[in-house]
């Protein structure tokens, strides 16, 4: 069980298998989330809109400090919310993929 007690808004459709899993996931963790369901719902879509640059993309989750997931996976979440840890190889691959200052 979760630990994480700041609000949390997830955005949702009813056409999205992966927001629905996210979701669940929210709701097996304890963690307490408004749920914005966008489908139907003109202003919710277009706060979407605003808070992605442009999409409507589902899920979005959208955290206390302001701070978002976009089409998330799982793990992202997790690590997000404190229930892991990033790994080795996840700091290795970001490491690798940052671009390299020009020393020359």
């Amino acid at each position: 069980m979760s630990e994480h007690t700041e609000p949390i808004t997830l955005y949702t459709s009813s056409y999205c298998g992966h927001a629905r899993l996210v979701e669940e996931f929210l709701a097996e963790e304890h963690i307490a989330a408004e749920v914005i369901n966008i489908t139907g719902d003109p202003a919710a879509r277009e706060k979407l809109i605003e808070i992605n640059g442009g999409y409507a993309s589902v899920p979005t989750v959208v955290f206390a400090d302001g701070s978002k997931l976009t089409e998330p996976s799982i793990r992202d979440l997790r690590v997000k919310l404190g229930l892991d840890s990033v790994s080795l190889g996840d700091r290795i691959r970001a490491r690798l993929n940052r671009p390299m200052s020009g020393n020359g």
